[in-house]
């Protein structure tokens, strides 16, 4: 997530859909959403940690609820993509 990104609201869409591809060239669905998602634990990890700013605090917050987004788009992708009829 970049500066660029709080201002632009596609920015989670172009994102997921990034992901999205990766997932039709056969890449493991599992390893993306990984990839994409971080783990509250390891956000809470981060907060409890002694030396970070709150601002610092407040880009994680904004960071995780971001990769949330993305990992969402990303899953109605995917289930889009699994109920499509087969074209024969």
């Amino acid at each position: 997530m970049t500066a660029r990104d709080e201002f632009d609201p596609l920015a989670p869409q172009r994102e997921a859909a990034f992901f999205y591809g990766l997932f039709l060239r056969g890449h493991d669905i599992d390893a993306l959403r990984q990839d994409i998602d971080v783990p509250r634990a390891v956000v809470d990890k981060w907060m409890r940690a002694p030396d970070f700013e709150a601002s610092f605090r407040q880009n994680l917050e904004r960071l995780y609820t971001y990769r949330k987004q993305v990992l969402a788009i990303f899953d109605g992708l995917v289930l889009n993509e699994q109920n499509r009829p087969a074209i024969q």
